[in-house]
């Protein structure tokens, strides 16, 4: 899956006419439920479709519920607002029930992210009849600290920010380290993050809006809420610290509380279907298994030759700064071949690529990169039908690819039969390598070595 594809069919966007503003939203699923998806700071809707985790994430929810996304006024596809005039939560409430009433929901659970559980709490208190439950993930009562608050931002973060707006909107991929740090150094993503920002609002709305989250206070509403209410947090979160996620819990009457590791903002870039699944059970009360899904990909493997003999010549620290280095070759050419990077284990990476002849290519040039570090690389690729869990590939072409790599001498990209077919045309030479077991792999299997 590439970053910026189509991973999934979006639904039809239609429009919700709030008061003189024109509301873009979108309905997904058909569970017995409503389930209102509101997003955080910004967003666009077309966009959420584009990014594989994120995807999957709406995907689930929509299996148990019928899930309804829109971008509040000023970003996304929906209309733009004077950025002197932005919209107040009031108003913001006022474009919730507009797209409920434009699909005929009468009552629906509101699922808020970081700001967007701010409204979504502040709507869960002044219309209890039309909530049936307000979920958070990363949210808060108050986003900035204070003498009597201090588990919100701090002044020097919202500075930083509202500086880096202007200055790379559009250029960089802003606040990514603080709310994907997980993501930051991936190229892919961070492609699409600058792109998904620039998609969602112009840079003098995005400095409004985030100078207007920052005066959020809604802690005197908030133990006003009587509708079940479910609280998320990491432990470890960067943009909004736990503590506001416990202050939440603490002071909504009868809610409940889940912390997760990891130091994530979003819930979709780690541990998903958990996240998924607590949702689900605490609407509907049961709890179904997450699907997997299974996609026709191919995976490239590139190990380090004689990677613990370097490790010893050189010492720790330098190996440290050495394995840097290759993880900044190889990133920079899995951008380049729009290849995802999956994992990381010491020595060597896992990536997956939507077509077999980026993935050669990108593996031709890790080794050409590669040797001004002093280092080698043998690389294998296959293609065959992959297991998608959360953020992980798994099956049988996984372990086949691996094995594949296992068989290329320094400097060599092995193929197996499937991708030297599959590429055919593409001006990529190939030489018969002939056929050869694979260790836990059934049969022999016919390899051939990409020419340089």
């Amino acid at each position: 899956m590439v970053y910026g594809t189509r991973v999934s069919t979006p639904p039809q966007t239609r429009y919700a006419k709030s008061g003189d503003v024109n509301i873009a939203y979108q309905v997904l699923g058909e569970g017995p439920m409503d389930l209102v998806f509101v997003m955080g700071w910004l967003s666009n809707i077309d966009e959420f479709w584009t990014e594989p985790s994120w995807a999957r994430f709406l995907e689930r929810l929509a299996s148990f519920s019928r899930l309804i996304v829109f971008d509040k006024r000023g970003t996304g596809l929906s209309d733009r607002v004077d950025d002197q005039h932005l919209p107040t939560l009031e108003q913001r409430m006022d474009d919730v029930r507009a797209v409920m009433d434009a699909v005929g929901s009468k009552r629906a659970a509101l699922f808020g992210i970081s700001e967007g559980a701010s409204m979504s709490a502040l709507f869960a208190a002044t219309y209890p009849e039309r909530t049936a439950a307000f979920v958070s993930f990363g949210g808060f009562a108050r986003l900035m600290e204070a003498p009597d608050y201090p588990w919100g931002r701090t002044r020097a973060q919202q500075e930083g920010l509202l500086r880096a707006i202007p200055e790379h909107w559009g250029s960089k991929p802003v606040g990514i380290e603080l709310r994907f740090p997980s993501r930051a150094k991936d190229e892919g993503f961070r492609q699409w993050w600058t792109r998904y920002l620039v998609r969602s609002a112009t840079p003098r709305a995005a400095v409004a809006f985030t100078s207007m989250n920052a005066e959020i206070d809604i802690r005197h509403v908030i133990p006003a809420i009587r509708v079940p209410a479910l609280i998320m947090h990491r432990s470890g979160d960067l943009a909004v610290p736990i503590g506001g996620g416990r202050f939440l819990a603490e002071h909504i009457p009868g809610a409940r509380f889940i912390e997760y590791p990891g130091d994530e903002h979003t819930p979709w870039t780690m541990d998903g279907d958990r996240i998924v699944g607590d949702i689900e059970e605490f609407l509907t009360g049961t709890r179904h298994a997450a699907e997997v899904d299974r996609v026709l990909a191919t995976v490239m493997f590139a190990d380090i030759v004689k990677s613990t003999e370097r490790a010893a010549e050189i010492g720790d620290r330098k190996w440290r700064d050495l394995l840097q280095d290759f993880y900044g070759v190889v990133r920079k050419n899995l951008g380049r071949y729009r290849g995802r990077e999956i994992d990381t284990a010491g020595d060597g990476l896992l990536a997956t690529f939507d077509g077999p002849a980026r993935a050669v290519r990108c593996a031709q040039a890790i080794n050409d990169d590669v040797p001004s570090l002093g280092l080698a690389v043998r690389a294998g690729v296959h293609t065959g039908e992959v297991e998608i869990i959360g953020e992980k590939v798994g099956g049988i072409a996984v372990h086949i690819g691996a094995r594949v790599a296992a068989e290329a001498a320094p400097g060599e990209v092995i193929v197996s039969s499937t991708v030297r077919d599959l590429v055919a045309g593409s001006g990529i030479r190939f030489e018969d390598r002939g056929r050869r077991p694979l260790k836990g792999v059934p049969g022999d299997w016919h390899l051939f070595r990409a020419a340089a």
